[in-house]
């Protein structure tokens, strides 16, 4: 039986602790085995002006999760063409992970249009999708809501986001509770998104 790796998308900037709190549950109270947190260093859909570098981001998250034997810090996605396209990401990690199985974490926000996903029928029939609930009403595709391939889990939904905890700390707000305490550490070290 393979091990069942989830991968959880995202450009952290920054991870906090909904991140974790969501990718702890993953791999705790699923069948997925571990979760890597995949950094992206650039969405089709974000502006990379808006980034940290990548390989700060990497820290970050690097940090958040050191202490967690279930999650990973994943910069796979560093190496590749950008923009970055899930599909291609998961062929490179077929290809160097051949005794793992890959799955993706995503939102129900995102399921509502993983129909417009780069090869979106291909990763529907290769891998398996967890899907995290969200606040509001989502309404999902009735061939997605009956689909083998996935899974629509109980995860806690966190109301927080990266862009708050930066327009926070531009502020000069305190947020230190909403980051995991090695994350808020660097970020204060580095004089991050003042």
């Amino acid at each position: 039986m393979k091990k069942n790796i989830g991968l959880y998308f995202g450009s952290f900037n920054p991870i906090h602790i909904g991140h974790v709190i969501i990718a702890n549950y993953l791999a705790e109270f699923t069948d997925l085995d571990e979760v890597w947190l995949v950094i992206s260093p650039q969405s089709p859909f974000k502006k990379r002006a808006t980034l940290l570098e990548n390989h700060h981001r990497f820290e970050l998250v690097y940090r958040a999760v050191e202490g967690f034997d279930k999650l990973k810090a994943s910069n796979i996605e560093f190496d590749l063409p950008t923009p970055n396209y899930t599909a291609k990401t998961l062929c490179v990690l077929a290809e160097k992970y051949p005794d793992y199985h890959f799955s993706i974490i995503m939102g129900e926000d995102n399921l509502r249009s993983f129909h417009k996903w780069k090869n979106y029928e291909y990763i529907l029939a290769h891998h398996d999708i967890y899907v995290c609930p969200r606040l509001g009403e989502t309404k999902i595709n009735e061939t997605f809501l009956k689909h083998p391939h996935i899974h629509f889990t109980k995860t806690p939904i966190m109301e927080i986001s990266a862009s708050l905890i930066r327009n926070a700390i531009k502020e000069g707000k305190n947020i230190e509770t909403m980051l995991p305490t090695p994350v808020w550490k660097y970020i204060d070290e580095m004089n991050f998104y003042r």
